[in-house]
């Protein structure tokens, strides 16, 4: 059938209103099978709420994907393009529910009340309070809850449409390069400098024509937003779709200033989903107790909950055994221990360590004071005016001298990615140990310990997701047993006289004392989330979202990056000329975007970038290009005033 649309160029309700009750015949009989859309006519209470989808949460978008004119001002893709949105195929064809809805009868997964094609296997998924859980053995729940009515229509909606980037026959790079070639780089479309600022009415997004956004209450604004299963060379996630994961995170609906929070501080700490609180509190409720030395229930349900957490951070790590894996407090704490229980015992004067210029503090000064300590030699690998290891460089200082290399897979600073693998191999054939601080990386790539071949690892679990307080030390099993204590107490000897004291072997040995054991837990429930969304998924979106973002505050005059290396992580440190990084920085709070200011506990990197601080926006998998656009537009408007 054909769809009218009234003067405002929206869809006419009478037509809305007969193709929804197309829909609504072919679904099972526990859905109202007829509704109206029109507020004077009595209505079946359940279809309502439908309705109110229907019109007020994206329904719209079933009949094209993008609005006829947006509630942002954003003008409408010519019919004939589809580069973007519906491909004509999908535009053309018939629009009754059977032919645009053909999993809603057969396919219908009765379990979950949503169409089985579109969510990944196994996965538990609530459209409408998307937050991804786990059966976690431990948490006594009764599985996932049914779905509503609004959140089956929703579940039709995200899974049946071709959204940006998703046409059949598509190319992503050729798009997404189509898509920039789009931006006003003279930042003309957005402020009328000559009116005195004032927005024009195609001024919200950086593009004439933005192929992002959808409608006011659910603009995804996010590059490739659903993932499909062949068009982007890879990515192997079911529809993954920022705006539903923004739900997951109840610290993302806050507001600073009035205004939304975009929270652009990741490297230096990650929100945290509802389920990584709920599995807290859940521990705190039904299992807390102190683990391995009681025989009574609740010692039990908080010693199994413990080690069942060990075995998601080694299967997270692809680690050969759980007697690798160690708790500790953060990568710091993870560093300091090989300090001082491998690093003291075994170096002596005239050894030498390695570490590269691109380190955090945490990995600079405990290596630092232990070659003040010992007559050690320090050693740094250089890096280019990008911010790449010159592993050239790195080859002419390793010697017969160099016991230990300690570097970042992912700079916190710049966002570089180091060849780690190369660089622990080339390590290994002088005969040296090798640190490798994941705390940066674990979150955006997957980290494979027995690929990368690293004697130690550590990260954090806040920078994962997960709660303060809590992290890993990956070690190889022999090595750790051949370490010392870090520290002493109960929990890691396995008999103690006053003549004699036998330690256990790892992990325990390196666990004295009442460990952190509800937020052990809670990072487990992180790892689990990251899981069942897909880390190579995430990586690959967050990289196109830098891209995205990277292209627009290059056009910025006056905006100078620091750190261009090819292979980067969602990091973008930049100094805008004119002004003071604090600044910027409170520029950006006063409309509720939250950047870190300052040298990211990474002085030696900036000053070799030749400066002391920047302003470094991080991104995660929660951000969109709606935020980034936010984000760009202060700072525009702040070179408006300057300039």
């Amino acid at each position: 059938m054909s769809i009218n649309t009234n003067e405002n160029g929206l869809p006419n309700i009478d037509d809305l209103q007969n193709l929804a009750n197309e829909l609504f015949q072919t679904l099972p009989n526990e859905f109202p099978k007829e509704i109206s859309l029109s507020p004077d006519r009595a209505e079946h209470p359940r279809a309502t709420k439908i309705a109110e989808t229907l019109l007020h949460a994206g329904g719209a978008n079933i009949i094209a994907p993008f609005p006829t004119q947006s509630p942002l001002h954003v003008q409408p893709f010519p019919t004939s393009f589809s580069g973007f949105g519906a491909s004509p195929t999908i535009a053309n064809q018939s629009s009754s529910a059977s032919a645009l809805y053909p999993n809603a009868g057969a396919g219908f997964d009765p379990q979950y009340g949503i169409p089985s094609s579109g969510v990944p296997e196994n996965n538990a998924l609530n459209i409408n309070n998307p937050q991804t859980g786990f059966n976690d053995i431990n948490l006594k729940n009764e599985g996932a809850s049914q779905i509503n009515e609004e959140s089956f229509f929703s579940s039709l909606l995200l899974n049946n449409q071709y959204l940006p980037f998703q046409t059949e026959n598509s190319s992503f790079e050729a798009e997404l390069k189509l898509a920039l070639e789009m931006v006003d780089t003279q930042f003309r479309k957005r402020v009328d400098f000559s009116s005195g600022g004032s927005e024009s009415p195609n001024s919200y997004y950086f593009l004439d024509q933005n192929p992002f956004a959808f409608d006011q209450k659910n603009t995804n604004a996010i590059i490739g937003n659903t993932f499909g299963l062949k068009e982007f060379g890879g990515i192997t996630g079911n529809n993954f779709n920022a705006e539903l994961i923004k739900k997951d995170f109840p610290i993302l609906r806050e507001t600073v200033n009035g205004k939304p929070l975009v929270w652009f501080d990741n490297a230096a700490t990650t929100q945290k989903p509802q389920a990584v609180i709920d599995r807290i509190a859940y521990f705190y409720e039904h299992e807390n107790s102190n683990i391995h030395r009681a025989a009574h229930e609740l010692a039990a349900r908080a010693s199994d909950a413990y080690e069942a957490a060990r075995e998601k951070v080694k299967t997270f790590l692809n680690a050969g055994s759980v007697n690798e894996i160690v708790f500790v407090r953060g990568a710091t704490e993870g560093i300091n221990l090989v300090a001082q229980s491998w690093g003291d015992p075994n170096l002596v004067a005239g050894d030498e360590i390695i570490v590269s210029n691109l380190e955090h503090h945490a990995n600079i000064v405990p290596w630092k004071r232990l070659a003040d300590k010992k007559g050690l030699k320090l050693r740094v690998i250089p890096v280019d005016d990008d911010g790449q290891i010159l592993l050239d460089e790195y080859a002419k200082l390793l010697n017969s001298k160099t016991r230990l290399v300690a570097f970042t897979q992912v700079s916190n600073a710049l966002g570089t990615v180091t060849p780690a693998k190369k660089i622990v191999e080339m390590a290994h054939a002088a005969g040296a140990k090798v640190l490798i601080d994941g705390a940066q990386s674990v979150s955006h790539m997957k980290v494979d310990v027995q690929d990368l071949n690293p004697d130690w690892l550590v990260f954090s679990g806040h920078k994962l997701f997960g709660p303060t307080g809590i992290g890993a030390l990956y070690g190889k099993e022999e090595l750790l047993n051949e370490m010392q204590p870090y520290q002493a107490g109960g929990n890691m000897i396995q008999d103690v006289t006053f003549e004699e004291i036998k330690y256990h072997k790892a992990p325990n040995r390196f666990e004295a004392g009442t460990g952190n054991i509800a937020d052990a837990i809670g990072l487990g429930a992180a790892i689990d989330y990251v899981t069942k969304i897909g880390i190579d998924t995430i990586g690959q979106y967050e990289h196109y979202l830098l891209d995205y973002a990277t292209r627009l505050l290059k056009e910025i005059p006056g905006v100078r990056l620091i750190g261009t290396a090819k292979d980067k992580a969602s990091v973008l440190s930049f100094n805008l000329q004119g002004y003071s990084n604090d600044q910027v920085g409170q520029a950006l709070n006063k409309e509720g975007v939250a950047v870190r200011t300052g040298h990211h506990c990474a002085q030696p990197i900036l000053r070799r970038m030749g400066v002391e601080t920047t302003v470094r926006p991080s991104l995660a998998f929660y951000n969109t290009t709606q935020d980034v656009d936010t984000f760009i537009k202060t700072l525009w408007e702040l070179k408006k005033v300057r300039f």
